[in-house]
């Protein structure tokens, strides 16, 4: 059976946690169909995304057809929480793309392309909503032809498919269609991007688009060396540090030793418990093989973006916060005593850059904007019950020299002497 690890990514509202209770429910993972509006969704548990109808965390859920077994990470898609989207595309095999019927290509649909090439991420489209109202597959497609890539062509189309590459071209003029090999061959080197159309509340085009994922993903080949790749850091209901990862090359076993860098200093620790998640639920694994994500416990300082064994460091990723505010405890409070809970949601949401001003005795933290704000408000508030606040903020600069420029220094202390220029 093949295996691939999907990640599924939208601009908010096109419907994307809908798309994936639709394709739990169509593969028998779940016996009703969850909806985001009742609250039911099996990916969106945590109450601060049921009160709010958004995906505030990246989760996973695990799916299998006739030939596939597909994990599934599903990501925020508020523009406020991309750094955790992009934070899950290193450990991809392939990406599926939502984009609303009715709104079509947007700003930030653009962004997460962007982000999608950068990683050199497979991709299949995926048109939403195509029963409401505007809902025009011939515009939208060549939206996405204009805004997205020239190569993204209906999956039904195979003379577009074909003009991406020689061979196909040749194949398709003496045999008037395309192999699935040859498919899945353009999709996997990004020089095609299958277009498919559907409404996932209606389950309309939800089986078309499991059997498009069967017939164009092929399983990756891993080397034998241990190697893994961190994607995520969170913490369960008991407060135990989950360490998210996908093994990249041989497999990991329960009581590993695990060897890595933290802070300047070389740890072993042992991976105590591997856990495959779907939802909220897990199950506990012996052994985790190459191409499979899971949840170790065990790891005190790991990091997401770091990598084990043999697995080669990624680049920093390309989202940062632009708005750098002050955080205001409640009074009595000792800021010093407060930085290290908080700290632990640094570790999960890396790019808030906790920073600590002993002069002014402040604790300042990079965000990206109003409603990851509220959201952290309401994250402090539930987890260590502390009512903060946050002050008007302001844009974090970046700082860098405008111009050359030579400075001397004469040093003589102790019958030493030095001059640096």
């Amino acid at each position: 059976m093949k295996r691939a690890v999907v990640g599924i990514f939208a601009q908010v509202d096109a419907g994307k946690t809908t798309l994936s209770e639709a394709l739990l429910y169509l593969t028998g993972q779940r016996k009703t169909l969850g909806r985001v509006d009742k609250g039911s969704a099996l990916l969106d548990h945590f109450a601060l995304e049921r009160s709010r109808g958004i995906t505030i965390f990246s989760k996973q859920a695990r799916l299998k057809t006739d030939t596939l077994a597909l994990t599934l990470l599903d990501t925020p898609g508020h523009v406020d929480f991309s750094p955790e989207a992009e934070r899950v595309m290193p450990v991809l095999d392939y990406a599926l793309l939502l984009v609303s019927g009715t709104d079509g290509v947007q700003a930030h649909t653009e962004t997460l392309w962007k982000l999608l090439r950068r990683y050199h991420v497979p991709t299949v489209v995926f048109f939403n909503k195509m029963d409401l109202p505007g809902a025009d597959k011939a515009r939208l497609l060549a939206d996405a032809k204009a805004n997205l890539s020239e190569f993204c062509a209906e999956l039904s189309d195979f003379e577009s498919i074909a003009m991406a590459d020689e061979a196909a071209l040749d194949e398709y003029l003496r045999t008037e269609t395309l192999a699935d090999s040859t498919l899945a061959r353009l999709v996997a080197e990004e020089r095609c991007f299958p277009c498919l159309f559907g409404a996932a509340l209606q389950l309309d085009g939800v089986d078309a688009l499991l059997r498009a994922l069967e017939r164009l993903t092929v399983s990756k080949a891993y080397p034998a060396a241990f190697s893994a790749r961190v994607y995520k850091i969170s913490r369960d209901a008991a407060g135990n540090r989950l360490t998210f990862l996908k093994v990249t090359g041989g497999a990991l076993h329960v009581r590993d030793a695990l060897t890595y860098s933290a802070g300047g200093e070389t740890l072993t620790e042992k991976a105590t418990q591997l856990r495959l998640y779907s939802g909220a639920a897990f199950t506990q694994a012996e052994t985790v093989a190459a191409g499979e994500v899971c949840a170790v416990t065990g790891l005190s300082a790991l990091m997401a973006g770091q990598t084990l064994g043999a697995e080669q460091t990624a680049a920093p990723p390309l989202l940062t916060p632009v708005m750098l505010y002050r955080l205001c405890l409640p009074p009595g409070t000792d800021a010093q005593t407060a930085l290290p809970k908080l700290r632990q949601l640094e570790e999960e949401e890396p790019q808030l850059h906790l920073v600590w001003d002993a002069r002014l005795r402040e604790i300042h933290a990079q965000i990206m904007g109003q409603v990851q704000l509220e959201v952290l408000q309401a994250l402090i508030s539930e987890r260590f019950g502390l009512d903060v606040a946050f002050d008007r903020g302001r844009v974090a600069y970046r700082e860098t020299i405008a111009a050359p420029v030579e400075g001397v220094g004469h040093f003589e202390p102790l019958r030493h002497y030095a001059e640096v220029h």
